[in-house]
């Protein structure tokens, strides 16, 4: 059994909009966020061997100073960064229902069917997280580690809860994601994914 924690990144400084893949930083509240985060869960018996980051900054320069602090590895994963919303990239949500109303509410209530001018689809976005998760199996098999931590995205931690607790990926954006909160994740050695005991901090 394989088991990951992935820490959702804390505030940044385009909280308000979609950032996507807009490379944003954090905020100095965001960076306390996730330190407290981190604070409470290595106060339980959390043994993780490995972190492994989106490249974005939100995420890869607090998982760089953790690595350095926790003596672990690190390992940047591209396949983790965030939807590209295309078009709709550092938007507010607020302008995008001003100029595109229907096409807002189609992509919020039916995201395997409806997809952002020039976006990329919730298909070649749970392609690309589930080639990347296998990615990180193959990893964690070859080091013979079994307890990674993962700093990601909303998007890819509500995609994940979406296909470990089998629900209609039109599910995918009423899931919870809070900044900065951890969720615990499984793989079998069948490879089936699940959510683990104690999924948030």
């Amino acid at each position: 059994m394989l088991h990951f924690d992935i820490l959702r990144h804390g505030e940044s400084h385009l909280s308000h909009i979609l950032r996507g893949q807009t490379d944003d930083a954090l905020t100095a509240l965001g960076w306390s966020q996730m330190q407290s985060t981190i604070n409470r869960a290595i106060q339980s018996p959390v043994q993780w061997q490995v972190i492994v980051s989106s490249p974005l900054q939100r995420c890869a320069q607090f998982a760089e100073t953790l690595a350095a602090q926790l003596q672990l590895p690190l390992i940047y994963q591209p396949g983790l960064q965030e939807m590209f919303f295309g078009d709709w990239e550092a938007q507010a949500t607020a302008d995008i229902y001003a100029h595109s109303p229907e096409l807002l509410a189609n992509f919020w209530q039916f995201p395997t069917r409806f997809t952002p001018p020039n976006a990329e689809s919730l298909t070649d976005f749970q392609q690309r997280v589930m080639n990347a998760i296998t990615e990180l199996q193959m990893v964690l098999s070859q080091h013979r580690w079994s307890h990674a931590l993962v700093i990601s995205h909303g998007g890819v931690i509500k995609l994940l809860k979406c296909l470990a607790l089998q629900q209609d990926l039109n599910q995918l954006l009423s899931q919870e994601a809070a900044l900065a909160e951890l969720h615990a994740f499984q793989i079998s050695a069948q490879g089936e994914l699940m959510m683990a005991q104690g999924n948030s901090v």
